[in-house]
């Protein structure tokens, strides 16, 4: 199941959460964004359980955004305890993509 973050939920899903935690910090206007939505989505199936994963949207949720120093979309940051552990940004392939999660949640 894919999340949807919002600064109403962040903490509680985010920062409160027991499993790792991937965030997509996305905009709808945003094209790689969009070609890694699909990807983000199968992941989130493929780790349920394993790990939380959803996408916040920075034009929507700024102050979010700016707490993390999301200035590049697609950015993916990855949450454990709280706190972010890793950081990805662009469009990459599913392999990648699944490689740099692996790193991280292992």
């Amino acid at each position: 199941m894919e999340y949807t973050f919002t600064v109403a939920n962040f903490e509680e899903e985010v920062l409160n959460s027991p499993l790792p935690v991937l965030v997509d910090f996305y905009a709808d206007w945003c094209n790689p964004c969009k070609m890694m939505a699909p990807t983000v989505a199968k992941l989130a199936e493929a780790y349920e359980g394993k790990v939380k994963i959803g996408k916040i949207n920075v034009d929507e949720n700024m102050t979010i955004a700016q707490k993390y120093r999301v200035a590049s979309i697609p950015n993916f940051v990855i949450f454990r305890d709280g706190q972010p552990v890793a950081n990805f940004v662009g469009a990459m392939s599913e392999a990648d993509f699944r490689e740099k999660l692996e790193q991280v949640i292992l």
